[in-house]
């Protein structure tokens, strides 16, 4: 692990929408596709940069296996905001979607998933700041992680320690339709079945070969059947691949799986009952890759605090927002599974999340921060709540 710091220069000004935008501009164009390090390594120095210009204070850069994550440690945390900067956008891309504000949305890579909702989480932090000094960022960390897109591999031991010093976790995913708060997430699970038959000619000795395609297609259908509708469990064969030439026996077959389960239990079940599968064929093998990546986030951690924003809500004149439950994973999954109050969705409003026509409100932008600003100041137990949050 290594870490960095960044300094910088406070700066006093209040927070403005105009202000907001140009922080976001700033970030778009700092593109930061998860699997490129050094476009992450850029990205997580100009997140630094602009975390230090609002609060005036000095951020972490923390390597982790090659992936560069930000960290604003607090002396005495209470909450943990968590954002992550990286994208799922190939360089490039802001030249076919370029950054632009025109008819009341915002656009750009990565604009909506999720830069917006960092940006909003650090002018809140500098709203709270300018209003009731610095003791009150002392009170709460920011990590913005390099590589939640890809799994969380790096950022996850960070992300947990931090959590377990704060009594509450807010995500600034960006929000469901209509700004909806997620306060459920399915937990997920990734598997690899790896099939090894054996090869020979299709036509002159196919009965010597053992056949890893059809193998693994029995195995297709016994994985599909653990999904339960009900319990909103689904199991899905996603990428198969087989063979190496079109008249030879195939000796190999790869089926990747990509499970998603509402609590533990099922999660669970899926996982065991998918190591009791095997080829039908004595002659076959098989090896099983991954298991659960996430856990789930499940409504227990996040109706408190779901309830206390759509009250804080109706006290800034604003509509309270719906909370809603999504297939989609978060690192607010991990935090809501070491048993700490956890909130996600808080960020951006808009939509097309890893898709061409990503976009985020900006009519959204100001409501939005203004209640975030409203949480953190009742949930840090020192500032006046939603009373003139501006």
């Amino acid at each position: 692990m290594r870490t960095d710091s960044v300094s910088a220069t406070p700066s006093e000004s209040a927070v403005d929408l105009r202000t907001i935008l140009d922080d976001l501009r700033t970030l778009v164009l700092a593109e930061s596709p998860s699997s490129d390090l050094a476009a992450v390594a850029r990205s997580a120095r100009t997140v630094a940069e602009l975390i230090g210009a609002r609060l005036g204070r000095h951020p972490e850069i923390v390597g982790v296996d090659g992936v560069d994550h930000v960290l604003l440690r607090a002396a005495n945390p209470e909450v943990l905001i968590l954002a992550h900067h990286d994208t799922v956008w190939p360089l490039g891309t802001i030249e076919q979607i370029p950054y632009s504000e025109a008819g009341g949305v915002v656009r750009g890579p990565g604009c909506f998933d999720m830069k917006l909702g960092l940006v909003q989480a650090v002018n809140s932090l500098a709203e709270l700041r300018r209003r009731h000094g610095e003791g009150i960022v002392d009170r709460v960390s920011l990590l913005v992680t390099g590589d939640e897109e890809v799994g969380s591999s790096t950022s996850r031991t960070l992300l947990e320690e931090e959590a377990k010093r704060c009594r509450a976790v807010l995500v600034l995913e960006a929000a469901g339709p209509g700004g909806a708060l997620k306060v459920e997430r399915k937990g997920v699970s990734r598997y690899r079945l790896e099939v090894t038959g054996r090869a020979a000619h299709a036509g002159l000795d196919p009965e010597t070969g053992v056949n890893a395609a059809i193998a693994a297609a029995e195995m297709i259908l016994a994985v599909a059947e653990l999904r339960d509708v009900a319990a909103g469990t689904t199991v899905t064969p996603t990428v198969v691949t087989a063979g190496t030439a079109p008249n030879t026996v195939p000796a190999q077959a790869l089926v990747d799986v990509d499970v998603r389960a509402a609590t533990v239990a099922e999660q669970h079940r899926v996982d065991q009952s998918i190591r009791r599968i095997g080829p039908s064929d004595p002659h076959a093998t098989l090896v099983i890759h991954g298991g659960p990546n996430r856990p789930p986030m499940e409504r227990a951690m996040t109706e408190e605090l779901a309830g206390l924003t759509r009250r804080l809500a109706g006290e800034l004149g604003q509509a309270p927002p719906t909370t809603m439950s999504v297939g989609g994973a978060s690192d607010g999954n991990f935090t809501a599974a070491l048993g700490i109050r956890t909130l996600d969705g808080l960020g951006a409003v808009g939509g097309g999340a890893h898709a061409p026509d990503e976009h985020a409100q900006i009519a959204a932008i100001l409501p939005r921060t203004q209640l975030l600003t409203a949480l953190l100041g009742v949930l840090l137990r020192g500032s006046p709540g939603p009373a003139g949050v501006g």
